[in-house]
């Protein structure tokens, strides 16, 4: 594939980047990393992508885009902690040793808000930060058996989702209008005739018949 392609994939799908990251933001890694990640992966999906294989680039792209931004989840098995709560942290640390040895009692968090300036739910975050990660894996008391804890992978349904929004976003305007008022809304086929100006039988064809076209775009 040219260059030119390649750029022109790139500029046209920056909202599936902006997708990933917006799902999987929150969850102990900035969203600039998440997005510069997942911006990485696009571009890998646009250099790697075949148009003559029949895919979807929007079905190709996301898992390639999910793939960049979980490694940022695999750093020896810990989640990244952002700069500012790593300083947080450290001055939470230094705070509460000296509270600690001129009281002799162990501050609380309402303490040690109102000493550093900031909100308890951020010195509760800056603690937690500083915790030893948590293990995957559980060994008995013999050290001879493990057995892995199951989590879910933090992209579940994500793939899903994108290319149902994306399917959904090639419809026209009036069907897609049905399908919010319908599945969003969760308003009944009469209120939902109403709406758009159409009898109630109109309704139900034309959403069997969505229904039915974007079943097929989802499995071709």
């Amino acid at each position: 594939m040219s260059e030119d392609k390649v750029d022109k994939l790139v500029r046209e799908n920056m909202g599936l980047v902006r997708l990933c990251a917006n799902r999987l933001n929150g969850r102990g890694i900035e969203y600039d990393e998440l997005f510069s990640a997942g911006s990485l992966g696009l571009c890998k999906a646009a250099r790697g992508f075949d148009e003559s294989r029949g895919v979807k680039f929007s079905t190709y792209a996301v898992p390639v885009i999910l793939g960049e931004i979980r490694r940022l989840f695999r750093d020896g098995g810990q989640v990244k902690v952002s700069r500012p709560l790593k300083e947080l942290s450290l001055r939470v640390t230094r705070e509460r040793e000296r509270i600690l040895q001129s009281t002799g009692t162990e501050p609380t968090v309402a303490r040690l808000a109102a000493a550093l300036g900031e909100s308890e739910e951020m010195i509760t975050e800056a603690i937690a930060s500083a915790q030893p990660a948590l293990s995957l894996t559980e060994w008995d008391d013999d050290g001879e058996h493990q057995a892995d804890i199951p989590t879910p992978a933090p992209d579940t349904g994500i793939t899903d989702r994108i290319a149902l929004y994306d399917a959904i976003s090639r419809l026209d305007k009036q069907d897609r209008q049905l399908i919010f008022l319908r599945y969003f809304k969760n308003l009944t086929q009469s209120k939902t005739a109403a709406a758009l100006g159409m009898t109630q039988v109109q309704v139900s064809r034309r959403e069997k018949k969505i229904m039915q076209q974007l079943y097929a775009t989802l499995n071709s």
